[in-house]
């Protein structure tokens, strides 16, 4: 009976001493620190790296509040992880299309985050009015030749959208004077930015005090940068294949009003929602057109699409 004992206190003795050195193993240290936040559910403090920049124009993270404010957003992107992971889908499907536009236009690619944090890459709505993936206002879509309307909203058009995206920040940046204001700009407008610089009598923005949605406007667009152009530092994991991609299509030129886009996207094998799908921009299910005014409507290729209804 007592040798059974001895081995029983022997066996939990044991037992103690390798949960303690468990335990040493699993707490964090600076060498297996960055191993840990890889496929781990565990929550880390992030490190802020220690050079970071908007379209090459740094951010003074020497100031505590600046690298305060970027770790917040690096914080709430990487650990809203659903967000993020869709982040990274739809970005393998829309920046082959806007990294383009801006390069004609001369902007730099890093305006292609800021469409990211307008929209999510989606066909956003806002309270006040904005549309589409780049967040256009009514007035601003019409003053750069969109058509806008009920029938016809090319704020949804992503390749007509980012072209004026692209010319209402040239003359941001022209107005005042770098990348990073002409960005604030797209959410404050430029109007806004200008008046607040001569008030406080500064020249930068981050030496402005800004209301919480500007304030934070550049921190975010830095924050998704990082985390998309890094995706295992932060911690997501995915194949290639998981991604969205575009689906092929052609261009139909109409000139012509179309009563039934129902009947219109049958003859291409079709439905609507499909049609619908691939040109946003047609916000009724038929096209007006009295001017007689070219419209070219994407339809997909063959092979992309299993209809049920077949």
């Amino acid at each position: 009976m007592k040798i059974a004992q001895k081995i029983l206190a022997l066996v939990g003795l044991l037992s103690l001493c390798l949960l303690f050195i468990f335990a040493l193993q699993d707490a964090p240290t600076d060498e297996n620190f960055e191993k840990k936040l890889i496929n781990d559910y565990n929550v880390y403090a992030l490190q802020v790296p220690e050079h970071l920049n908007f379209a090459g124009e740094a951010m003074p993270l020497q100031n505590p509040d600046i690298l305060e404010r970027m770790d917040r957003e690096l914080l709430v992107n990487t650990y809203w992880q659903s967000n993020g992971l869709l982040m990274f889908k739809r970005a393998k499907k829309y920046f082959p299309i806007i990294e383009p536009i801006l390069a004609k236009y001369n902007i730099p690619d890093d305006f292609k985050y800021l469409a990211v944090i307008e929209s999510g890459l989606t066909n956003a709505v806002s309270p006040a009015g904005a549309r589409g993936v780049w967040q256009i206002m009514p007035a601003t879509g019409r003053e750069n030749g969109l058509e806008v309307n009920k029938n016809v909203d090319e704020r949804y058009h992503i390749e007509k959208a980012t072209e004026v995206a692209c010319k209402y920040l040239l003359k941001s940046k022209e107005d005042l004077g770098s990348w990073t204001l002409a960005a604030a700009a797209y959410n404050a407008g430029n109007a806004g930015v200008s008046r607040r610089l001569k008030e406080q009598n500064v020249s930068n923005y981050y030496d402005l005090l800004l209301g919480e949605e500007t304030g934070r406007y550049l921190f975010r667009i830095v924050a998704l940068k990082e985390i998309l152009s890094n995706p295992s530092k932060y911690g997501f994991n995915f194949r290639d294949k998981d991604l969205y991609s575009k689906v092929p299509t052609y261009k139909v030129e109409v000139d012509t009003a179309v009563t039934d886009f129902t009947q219109f996207a049958g003859k291409f094998g079709i439905n609507y929602k499909i049609l619908k799908l691939h040109n946003p921009w047609l916000r009724e299910p038929h096209l007006n057109n009295k001017t007689r005014k070219p419209y070219l409507i994407e339809i997909p290729e063959d092979g992309y699409y299993d209809l049920a209804s077949k």
